[in-house]
């Protein structure tokens, strides 16, 4: 299994990103505006469209608000194994977003590596404006 880690600086408040992280069906609106450009729940889950087309089911597996961490998994024939933890770090009047992804197989490792560094440029962007 191949673990992938972003360590994201975000410039807002660690109470205003883990509000937007935990909203779970808005995170095409609250927390990767242009990365994702839909999401719709369905039950514990959420259907996530993703700017270049690919669309996801995520299971939300966990929601802890006093470590500030969610945990999803995707369900998927193309992947064997994805888990991934979204866990907020305050930094002074900023915060960190720690994002962890565990996959298999091996060879679309680096396919989710960039996505990751997409959606951390999106994140970046979105709390760039509400830090305005």
């Amino acid at each position: 299994m191949t673990s992938i880690q972003k360590d994201i600086p975000l410039d807002a408040p660690a109470a205003d990103v883990w509000d937007a992280v935990r909203d779970f069906g808005a995170v095409h609106t609250r927390l990767a505006p242009g990365f994702v450009i839909d999401a719709k729940l369905d039950g514990e889950a959420r259907i996530v469209t993703f700017a270049n087309g690919t669309v996801a089911r995520e299971l939300q597996v966990d929601c802890d608000d006093n470590k500030r961490r969610l945990v999803y998994a995707v369900v998927s024939e193309r992947i064997a194994q994805h888990s991934a933890s979204v866990q907020v770090i305050a930094d002074g009047d900023a915060s960190r977003l720690v994002w962890i992804v565990d996959v298999l197989p091996h060879a679309v490792a680096p396919y989710i590596a960039t996505q990751m560094e997409l959606a951390a440029t999106a994140m970046r962007k979105t709390f760039a404006r509400a830090a305005a």
